[in-house]
């Protein structure tokens, strides 16, 4: 009602829901879970939305001061679909906070997980997407599926990124 006072104040429903939803439709691709061998659970699923997200931070990072707004607004939308997802879960306000702090700080490390990694990217992969073991197999289809992914986004622009388009 009095959000014309404080316009300047309030973050905008919709900024970074364009990518956000991409980078969802992504992390839902049936492969990670068949091919992959990541659970098909709460987790599991959490897992791999925060390295996709984590994978697009880190490209709209390496547009350095550009892109800074819209990792902004990234980062804004994955803490209110989280916030909104948990609410749904029955979460109230006394416990909420902390598990979406949890949540952006698993994020983070994801993002410094996937900065930091080298050669094949599997064991960044591994601590990325799984909790105990995992058939080599699958781990290998899920590395490549991480690199395939970054080569994707690394050729499309920001401008198109904001937009919610993938190469």
């Amino acid at each position: 009602m009095l959000s014309f006072l404080f316009r300047g104040l309030t973050a905008e429903p919709a900024r970074g829901a364009a990518l956000f939803d991409t980078v969802t439709a992504e992390a839902r691709r049936p492969g990670w879970y068949v091919h992959g061998g990541v659970p098909d659970t709460l987790d599991g699923r959490f897992a791999v939305l925060a390295t996709v997200t984590a994978l697009a931070l880190l490209r709209i990072e390496s547009d350095g001061e550009a892109g800074n707004d819209a990792s902004v607004a990234l980062s804004e939308r994955f803490i209110h679909v989280m916030e909104s997802e948990h609410r749904e879960l029955g979460l109230g306000d006394p416990t909420l906070g902390k598990t979406v702090r949890k949540l952006v700080a698993m994020l983070g490390r994801r993002v410094e997980l996937l900065r930091e990694a080298e050669g094949d990217g599997l064991e960044a992969t591994r601590e990325s997407l799984y909790k105990g073991e995992v058939p080599e197999e699958a781990l290998r289809h899920s590395a490549a599926a991480l690199s395939e992914l970054a080569g994707r986004l690394e050729r499309t622009p920001l401008t198109e990124l904001q937009e919610g388009k993938i190469a």
